[in-house]
């Protein structure tokens, strides 16, 4: 499982010296998340696709989800999946496979890899709703990645 952190989901897309950014509903929005594209570009790869949610934090480190809707702030990535990687796809990689590639590939980068926590998750998501955030995200570790809605994928609340 994972924090659902106060964001959208974002689709990272590198090809070369082209980052671009899409959002659920297929619009590309690198042009809002230069800091994310600056961090692409900056790892070792030729191609990949990460999967992830982005968010801007307050001055607290909490997330805060208005400002998404604005220009001119600093937003972060949490990344939480790598679909593909120089020309490799890895949808059908078991996903703690893919988090292990995604969590080498990014190293320490400016994105942020989003762990999967092997936690009780009642513990977490009473812990994810105190800190105020939306709550968890649950998927199977041996789940393949798949687009669209999922039986592999719970979400809480």
């Amino acid at each position: 499982m994972k924090i659902k952190h106060d964001g959208y989901r974002l689709i990272v897309r590198r090809e070369g010296a082209r980052v671009r950014c899409y959002t659920r509903n297929g619009h590309d929005w690198a042009d809002r998340f230069p800091g994310i594209v600056a961090a692409a570009l900056r790892i070792k790869a030729s191609s990949f696709v990460i999967d992830g949610e982005v968010v801007v934090p307050r001055a607290d480190g909490m997330p805060d989800f208005n400002a998404l809707r604005s220009r001119g702030h600093e937003a972060l990535l949490y990344a939480f999946d790598l679909i593909e990687h120089d020309g490799t796809d890895l949808r059908d990689l078991a996903l703690i496979e893919r988090k292990r590639r995604l969590s080498t590939l990014i190293g320490r980068s400016a994105i942020h890899f989003d762990e999967h926590l092997g936690h009780d998750g009642a513990v977490v998501f009473e812990h994810a709703c105190r800190m105020g955030l939306e709550g968890i995200v649950s998927k199977r570790i041996d789940a393949p990645y798949r687009s669209g809605p999922s039986k592999a994928w719970l979400e809480a609340p």
